[in-house]
């Protein structure tokens, strides 16, 4: 029986992935009004219609990630170098990276609880892949 090696691409891909797809809905819950938007983004946000649109282009960022991950997974068909989804993988890890940065100076329990682990594997799961051949 072949060993899970924690450190494969696959398994990254497929935990980021996972986590993804969990970000996704937890923003399309926010945008439903099921989840409270004061809860998110540092408890910073001031209306309505600013919580749509940080949610919007957080949605977006989300799937744009997912073909990213999935095409570096090759889940996806790539149109784009393995170059470039290498430069866009250490993107997304930067772009983690300071989401860490910022939930350790939120003003919700959430994101410092939650938020900031999650987004700090993220960043490293990003930082893996884009290493990675």
């Amino acid at each position: 029986m072949e060993r899970i090696q924690i450190t494969s691409i696959r398994f990254a891909a497929t935990l980021m992935l996972v986590l993804l797809s969990c970000l996704v809905v937890f923003h399309l819950l926010i945008l439903s009004g099921t989840i409270p938007y004061n809860i998110v983004w540092g408890g910073r946000l001031e209306s309505a219609s600013q919580m749509h649109w940080f949610e919007g282009v957080s949605i977006t960022v989300n799937l744009a990630a997912i073909a990213i991950v999935g095409m570096k997974a090759g889940y996806i068909k790539s149109y784009i170098s393995e170059k470039m989804v290498n430069i866009l993988l250490l993107t997304l890890a930067m772009l983690f990276a300071l989401n860490t940065v910022g939930n350790v100076f939120s003003t919700t329990d959430l994101e410092k609880i939650l938020f900031t682990p999650l987004t700090l594997i993220s960043a490293a799961l990003c930082y893996k892949m884009a290493m990675t051949r």
